[in-house]
């Protein structure tokens, strides 16, 4: 226990680096998750109120073309 407090003092400690990303090749990257989200339909009252603001945002009249 001395030991290794004494080889810390001296040389120090070395963390492991990061392993890096994870990759995952195999997975299907879509925007479902994400729509669902903005318009609200996954349930959560958060995401149905932004979804409301949101709406009411895109139709004011400055907002149309």
């Amino acid at each position: 226990m001395l030991d290794d407090f004494q080889s810390i003092l001296e040389h120090g400690i070395s963390f492991k680096g990061s392993s890096g990303p994870k990759k995952d090749d195999d997975k299907v990257k879509t925007k479902a998750k994400k729509k669902k989200y903005v318009t609200g339909a996954h349930g959560s009252g958060s995401a149905r109120q932004k979804a409301k603001y949101r709406e009411q945002r895109s139709n004011r009249k400055s907002q149309r073309k």
